[in-house]
């Protein structure tokens, strides 16, 4: 199985990854067939030379062993069947005497030639030289005869172009058929390396590196899935929460509007006793304030996860300032007074004047339904007391409560949107189930931390650290 040419968008065309391997190991096996050869036939030539030398060698002993013997040499050679041998007789002075192959007269002098130098200087000497013929090399072995003359004996033996030459069509044949099991096993080869390279599954959860170089890229494919995988359940979580949303402030926002729209029917057809009136204006009126205050946290919910999906601050509440929190907190508290003196709560803020950099609205909307809360889980006669107080060098707020306190299968849940302990008293009380949820997301706009802490019947205390 290999991967073919492909066009991506950009009409870019390809290359598979198979091709390129099959073509690097053909190249690379007919490249060692060449050089092989090529290496054999000089070692071989190296070798076989030096076998010629030896065996030249040795018939030059014998023939200056006879020539030792005798008193006219050039005769003597004259006399003798050499075969492809050439024998030349030099004197010391480099004339010739006699060759086998040439009038000894018009040859020049030889007293240059390495051999014949060798052998004046030493008594024995060889050399291989090009010869004449194309392709060929001339061995030479000469040795210094009793009388002071040199005795060289030469043949001509094929070099390597010769050897190539005069094989060439069995190395043709011999490299054909070296690219053609190379092409064979490179196709083979390049198949099984890509193979499994194909078999990684992106999909798969978890997936097993083929390769040790390929470590890294199935890690972060691993990596990238689970991300993705994490992305997908955050999504959902997401559309499930909207959804949720949606639906309870549908239900919310009908609730109020039913009531506002029962008791205004009856006031228009002239149902209600004219003592009744004024009753249901007060229903009418305090409905249409939870009516308006729903409204007022929706929108603000909505400009908070607009801001946290944004990542931009400054775009929705404006720059942040310096704040006095403990001035946030007593402004808040001088405006709930009446109402904690109307269910018979006391209020109490102390504490020191703690500087932060934040968004004074949204850091009055945290502290406003703390203490909101503080007050409608309340009993009578109870307390709510609010600190701003340094606390491990971060600007810290708590405000605690004497009331009915918070389960506690309940504190992780208390947070959510729409989220009640007690649905009734929440409604009664005109709660509209998103103050926590606002004072979570207004936490989280100032990096701040929130911790609860409640004993169900005893109170509940909340500590948000800046």
């Amino acid at each position: 199985m290999t991967w073919g040419p492909f066009n991506t968008s950009g009409g870019a065309k390809k290359t598979s990854l198979s091709s390129q391997v099959f073509l690097a190991l053909v190249t690379a096996c007919a490249a060692v067939a060449v050089v092989v050869t090529a290496a054999s036939a000089f070692v071989f030539q190296n070798a076989f030379l030096a076998d010629e030398h030896e065996q030249l060698a040795g018939e030059c002993e014998t023939l200056c062993s006879l020539l030792d013997q005798t008193e006219d040499d050039p005769s003597v050679l004259a006399s003798l069947s050499l075969g492809n041998l050439r024998a030349t007789l030099v004197a010391p002075d480099g004339q010739v005497l006699y060759d086998s192959s040439a009038e000894a007269s018009t040859l020049p002098n030889h007293a240059d030639r390495p051999e014949v130098a060798a052998a004046l200087a030493d008594g024995r000497g060889q050399s291989d030289r090009s010869s004449q013929t194309v392709g060929y090399v001339s061995l030479y072995n000469a040795q210094r005869l009793e009388s002071g003359d040199v005795l060289r004996i030469s043949v001509e033996r094929a070099s390597v172009v010769a050897f190539l030459s005069n094989d060439m069509m069995l190395l043709i044949a011999l490299a054909c058929a070296v690219v053609g099991v190379s092409w064979f096993v490179a196709r083979r080869l390049s198949a099984g390396i890509v193979r499994p390279i194909l078999e990684i599954d992106p999909a798969a959860e978890e997936t097993s590196a083929p390769y040790e170089e390929l470590g890294p890229l199935v890690c972060r494919l691993n990596e990238q899935h689970k991300q993705l995988i994490s992305r997908m359940s955050a999504i959902q979580d997401a559309n499930d929460m909207r959804r949720e949303f949606t639906s309870n402030v549908t239900h919310e926002l009908k609730t109020p509007i039913a009531s506002i729209s029962g008791a205004a029917e009856l006031i228009r057809d002239g149902i209600c006793r004219p003592e009744d009136v004024q009753d249901f204006a007060d229903r009418i009126y305090k409905d249409a304030r939870r009516l308006s205050s729903l409204v007022n946290d929706i929108l603000m919910l909505s400009k908070l996860d607009e801001t946290e999906r944004a990542g931009e601050r400054d775009s929705l509440f404006g720059p942040s300032e310096r704040v006095d929190l403990l001035g946030v907190a007593r402004d808040v508290c001088s405006r709930l007074e009446r109402r904690a003196k109307k269910a018979g709560v006391r209020l109490k803020c102390e504490g020191v004047s703690t500087c932060i950099e934040g968004n004074a609205r949204l850091l009055d909307e945290l502290v406003k339904n703390l203490v909101e809360n503080a007050i409608r889980y309340n009993r009578e006669g109870g307390r709510v007391f609010v600190w701003v107080l340094p606390v491990d060098g971060r600007p810290t707020l708590r405000v605690s409560d004497t009331g009915i306190g918070i389960p506690e299968e309940a504190q992780q849940k208390v947070f959510e949107r729409f989220y009640r302990v007690d649905k009734g008293r929440s409604r009664d009380m005109g709660g509209t189930g998103l103050g926590l949820a606002i004072v979570k997301h207004a936490a989280a706009f100032h990096d701040a931390d929130i911790r609860l802490e409640s004993d169900l019947g005893k109170g509940t205390s909340i500590t948000v650290s800046f």
